[in-house]
């Protein structure tokens, strides 16, 4: 049943140095209107300790904010927010537990989404600005754990890197007790140009026209460099260098003093500055318009693009069809066959829309791995999945597409849906045993329709139901259910079946 289109949506950026929130008005066309804005300085990246966790105090303040954020949104439907973790939360090694209890503070799911994933969203959210022009744009964004650097045209962005480098890690591997030194910010820049350097060559030989930057690093450092006179618009080169002689000579961020520079923006100002410097003279970048919209104006125009049924994970999964020569007949007949059956266990086994999705999406590439060998090619499958650029999936989604390849076939590891979110654990191996179910009726590629199927379940058992006599002229069909009856019995799900 098609659910109603919400009056507000929302989009929230968790951020490695700051949280911002967006609140935005959808009208029937489509165009969105914003209502509130938040930004809370949370430096989430700045809370790693050595062993890779998220410390505790940094832990508090985060969840703390995202509190007052969940207060905001409490009203707000399933659907109408998108939460994403970006650098801090893909590293660190207790993301899983923050997220956790992230969750439960703002009443909607987080995403924790690839570089490549936040590359193509920033791209997308630069597009819907005011800042772009016809033709090839580079576009550049610098975050606390990461840099982004993207070539496109259009909404459509063709290049898109991911680097490890960003204002917070920066300025703690080198301004960490705040002193600002020459030698430091030649370290600095030389560190971000070597993170930098083995992608240059993709970036110049792009053909790009104009460059774009954008998000809070950039526009802080666009807004200092035209309030001090370095420059009339945009940001330009020797701007930065204007910038760097001056926090030089002040020598420490604490007592920084530029025009425009809010005291937040401090500590990881001279980080960013470095990683800014080093992008220009790696790309030749002589002159950068500055764009106001990013990453949470992206995840708006990509939840809109959701809603209205224009999704990009569709055209993702058909490009896959095409690039690894997936039976496109064969994979649409087991995907139509499996949201048959979901549509009579949905509300039994309280699977969501978004659950449909995710099992339409993994019926028509489940034999994704036969490109690399017949041979457990369920295996192959599950390893291009979780490890693949998937445009608009996030890594959980990717992570659950991959589970339900490796298991729809053969042994059911149950414990591998225990890897899974939370969330993602029951309805994950439920959507797999409908995923079974759907390729064993398909197996022998049969010219006509599948079968007409009834099925009910009840906790962990399945009862299936076939037509009069169609078991009786499918013999191997027959065996296979049986076999399948002890592979799922291993999972502790009880398979019945009957003639009608």
């Amino acid at each position: 049943m098609q659910q109603d289109k919400p009056d507000v949506v929302a989009a929230i950026d968790l951020g490695s140095n700051s949280f911002h929130m967006i609140v935005a008005r959808l009208d029937e066309t489509g165009t969105l209107k914003v209502l509130d804005r938040l930004r809370e300085p949370v430096r989430l990246g700045g809370g790693l300790t050595k062993k890779g966790k998220i410390d505790k105090k940094t832990r508090k303040r985060a969840l703390d904010c995202l509190e007052r954020f969940g207060q905001r949104i409490s009203d707000l439907p399933r659907g109408s927010v998108r939460v994403v973790g970006t650098n801090t939360l893909r590293v660190a090694k207790n993301s899983r537990a923050f997220v956790q209890k992230a969750e439960h503070m703002l009443g909607h799911e987080i995403e924790i989404i690839s570089g490549q994933e936040e590359a193509r969203i920033i791209f997308l959210g630069v597009a819907h600005g005011r800042a772009t022009r016809n033709g090839k744009r580079l576009v550049v964004d610098i975050g606390g754990g990461s840099t982004e650097l993207i070539v496109g045209e259009g909404a459509i962005s063709e290049i898109r890197e991911s680097l490890h480098i960003g204002c917070v890690s920066a300025s703690r591997d080198y301004f960490e007790d705040g002193k600002i030194t020459e030698k430091r910010m030649e370290k600095a820049e030389m560190a971000a140009r070597l993170t930098i350097y083995p992608h240059a060559h993709e970036f110049h030989k792009s053909d790009w026209q104009e460059a774009v930057g954008c998000s809070g690093t950039i526009k802080a450092i666009r807004n200092i460099a035209q309030a001090e006179g370095w420059c009339d618009s945009g940001l330009t080169l020797d701007a930065l260098y204007e910038m760097r002689a001056a926090i030089i000579k002040q020598g420490d961020i604490r007592s920084l003093n530029l025009a425009e520079m809010k005291e937040d923006r401090k500590p990881v100002l001279p980080g960013g500055l470095a990683v800014l410097i080093a992008v220009f003279e790696a790309l030749n970048i002589s002159h950068m318009r500055v764009s106001d919209l990013a990453l949470r104006e992206g995840l708006l125009y990509d939840l809109v693009g959701r809603i209205n049924r224009e999704d990009v994970r569709d055209a993702t999964v058909d490009s896959a069809l095409q690039r690894w020569s997936i039976d496109k007949s064969h994979a649409e007949a087991v995907a139509a066959t499996a949201l048959q059956l979901y549509s009579q266990v949905a509300d039994k086994w309280k699977l969501n829309t978004e659950r449909e999705n995710m099992l339409r999406w993994a019926a028509l590439l489940h034999e994704i791995g036969l490109q690399v060998a017949h041979s457990s090619f369920q295996k192959h499958g599950a390893y291009i999945l979780a490890n693949a650029d998937l445009p608009g999936f996030s890594r959980p989604e990717q992570e659950l597409l991959a589970t339900l390849v490796l298991n729809h076939r053969k042994k059911f590891r149950f414990d591998t849906f225990l890897d899974l979110v939370e969330t993602a654990q029951t309805a994950g191996s439920r959507l797999c045993v409908i995923l079974r179910l759907a390729a064993l009726l398909h197996r022998g590629r049969p010219s006509e329709s599948g079968p007409d199927v009834g099925i009910e379940v009840d906790g962990m058992e399945i009862k299936l139901s076939f037509p009069e006599g169609w078991l009786d002229d499918h013999p191997l069909t027959n065996v296979d259910l049986k076999r399948e009856k002890g592979y799922l019995k291993q999972a502790d799900y009880r398979l019945v079946y009957q003639k009608t």
